[in-house]
């Protein structure tokens, strides 16, 4: 059975339909990318899973419990965290301040102080500006702050929208050796991403969507592979 999967979910906003009876599954372990253009769907995608949006149709079904009407909080109380595009920190809280949000859904205050230690061991910076406040760092920061944030509620199934979005190429690698490594501690990941060749180089599998539809999907070096991929989303033929 798979840990997470989407069953012919359609989505609107208002009279435009977003998302057109889309399907697909993600296996515990995996890192899964969704890769498509601005507007083909990839963010509403993310949003309906984490209950933010509520489908037309469709289904969602999350370790087995059917989650397509559950509401975001009760989501993130089951593993499956979602780290927004654009952040989205507490920028006039400090860096521990912005961890400790992350787990809200947790009482045990020596289990988040370890979680906070592994955050801090992933991320040596922020632990530099732990008193800090979020609004100060760098986007490079604020994007590890956005992770680390998220990983302190302990999740089993991790949705990262668009983790490289403005920042320098050096910084792009670090995230998705990160990413990496994450998943690598047992966090199975949903990657939506723009950097084509960034998520084929971290995922398992794929998936492409254009206007609310998936059009292709298969094993990352497949579709790395693929004419039609690299025409569109790899800078060549």
């Amino acid at each position: 059975m798979a840990l997470l999967e989407i069953k012919n979910l359609y989505v609107s906003y208002g009279s435009i339909r977003a998302l057109h009876g889309i399907s697909f599954k993600v296996e515990e372990g995996e890192v899964v990318t969704l890769i498509g253009a601005n507007g083909a769907g990839k963010t509403t995608t993310l949003k309906t899973i984490s209950g933010l949006l509520r489908p037309d149709k469709g289904q969602i079904v999350y370790d087995g419990v059917d989650i397509t009407r559950m509401g975001a909080d009760a989501i993130v109380r089951r593993g499956l965290i979602h780290v927004p595009e654009g952040r989205r920190i507490f920028a006039p809280l400090t860096v521990r301040e912005n961890l400790e949000m992350g787990a809200f859904t947790r009482k045990d205050k020596h289990e988040i102080e370890e979680s906070m230690e592994r955050v801090f061991t992933l991320f040596p910076r922020l632990k530099e500006r732990v008193e800090q406040p979020g609004g100060t760092l760098s986007g490079g920061e604020q994007q590890m702050l956005a992770v680390g944030r998220a990983l302190m509620a302990k999740p089993r199934l991790l949705l990262m929208d668009e983790p490289s979005m403005g920042l320098a190429p050096i910084l792009v690698e670090e995230i998705f050796e990160i990413i990496r490594e994450i998943n690598e501690q047992g966090v199975t990941i949903l990657l939506v991403e723009q950097n084509a060749h960034m998520a084929f180089s971290v995922a398992h599998r794929g998936y492409v969507m254009e206007t609310g539809v998936i059009q292709l999907e298969g094993p990352a070096s497949e579709l790395a592979e693929n004419p039609q991929v690299r025409e569109a989303y790899l800078g060549g033929g």
